[in-house]
């Protein structure tokens, strides 16, 4: 009898922390109340332009809990307040109120280093409410401690800025001006400017697990989600930060692009490239179509691949996404490259269950490189396909050392 799977669990993702937290902290603020769990809305948004507009609606609603919720500014931001060391966007003139409140950041079953992180929002009200007041509601989102800061060209948010991305910033615009409207209709409070301060008690620390320092957003964590749920094991999310990391890369000049597989390929790659700056360094993962296209078109002069034999052996065979539940390994089709080469092992590589087992018998094949170099002309020939030019190929040993360039 066979177990039934069990789905796995959708999270939130920290753009919707951020806007549960600010939700909470603006129902402290005005109401009085500390409420346990929050309802937030999920982008997209559609309709006018204007986030705050009546006709705009999001794709959803969710509730989340709150962990804390409490008067004045979140302590981490109180701190950075006095001491002016440049982790915090500054308080505005005539702040007037400010309540600050934390959502535990849950990603289901995605394994995701924010997932138990603490996300905080302080609501600081910078003009006193007048009742019966037509004036819009003005609502900034400002960073705080732990959320990083943007030192690289190529992001969708300015240098010099907090990296709270833009769909993040509507989500907590599009959720206060909604509780704004509401609290106007009772005759409570009517469109005061409120200024929102997100910060990541743990930011710093988990920014170390992160690809931010090579993004170039140092000292905290992203603010991050287009459709403020995660799914789990998102395919979105990795090609998300693939195609950013190559347009921060070309934003800084580099002039090539290195696409590894991952962590051990690139750090291989990396000491066969010791000049260049590490945005030029990419783990692509199994996305190899998708990488060589978005390299290929956004005008690297040149291009290289770095990655073991399984990789290499599927990109020759033509596979646009290596990962095993996507591509086979067909080593049937190696053995033909083999036989054609003379080698002695070609039926033992029929046999063999692995990549790397296949690899050995052709290291110790006198013939063995012809056949790797006839395999790597053809992933060579597959890469350039996908990306439209030239790729230089490095095919590594999983002890290290490299076996074969072209």
């Amino acid at each position: 009898m066979h177990d039934t799977p069990t789905a796995l669990r959708e999270g939130f993702t920290t753009g919707s922390a951020a806007t549960g937290a600010a939700l909470a902290a603006l129902q402290l603020l005005f109401y009085g109340s500390r409420p346990s769990k929050v309802r937030i809305p999920l982008p997209p948004f559609t309709g006018p332009q204007d986030a705050l507009a009546p006709l705009v609606q999001p794709r959803a609603w969710l509730d989340l809990p709150v962990a804390q919720c409490q008067y004045g500014p979140a302590p981490e931001l109180a701190i950075a307040w006095r001491r002016s060391d440049g982790t915090a966007d500054m308080p505005p003139l005539g702040m007037a109120r400010a309540a600050h409140a934390l959502v535990i950041k849950d990603g289901g079953d995605d394994p995701d280093v924010t997932s138990g992180a603490a996300i905080a929002a302080t609501v600081v009200e910078t003009l006193p409410a007048t009742p019966g007041s037509t004036m819009p509601a003005a609502i900034a989102v400002m960073g705080g401690p732990g959320v990083g800061r943007v030192t690289l060209p190529g992001l969708p948010l300015p240098v010099g800025s907090a990296a709270i991305n833009p769909v993040p910033q509507a989500q907590v615009r599009f959720a206060l001006g909604q509780a704004l409207a509401e609290c106007a209709s009772r005759g409570l409070a009517a469109c005061p400017h409120l200024t929102v301060y997100i910060s990541v008690p743990q930011g710093r620390d988990l920014a170390r697990k992160t690809l931010n320092p090579r993004l170039g957003i140092l000292g905290g964590i992203s603010i991050l989600g287009t459709q403020g749920t995660v799914r789990p094991y998102s395919h979105e999310a990795w090609q998300a930060t693939i195609r950013q990391s190559l347009h921060v890369a070309r934003a800084c000049g580099c002039s090539c692009a290195c696409l590894a597989t991952g962590r051990r390929s690139e750090t291989l790659l990396m000491a066969r490239y010791p000049d260049l700056p590490s945005q030029c360094f990419v783990q692509i993962a199994d996305y190899a179509a998708f990488s060589f296209n978005i390299a290929g078109r956004l005008g690297f002069t040149r291009l290289a691949w770095g990655g073991f034999f399984g990789k290499l052996l599927k990109l020759a065979q033509g596979q646009a996404n290596t990962h095993a539940s996507k591509s086979v390994l067909d080593l049937y089709a190696l053995a033909k490259v083999a036989r054609r080469e003379k080698s002695t092992c070609a039926a033992a590589l029929e046999g063999c269950v692995t990549a790397a087992s296949a690899l050995e018998l052709l290291l110790a094949d006198p013939v063995g490189p012809q056949v790797l170099k006839r395999t790597m002309n053809q992933a060579a020939a597959v890469a350039r396909t996908f990306a439209a030019q030239e790729v230089r190929m490095h095919l590594f040993h999983l002890d290290g050392r490299e076996i074969l360039t072209l």
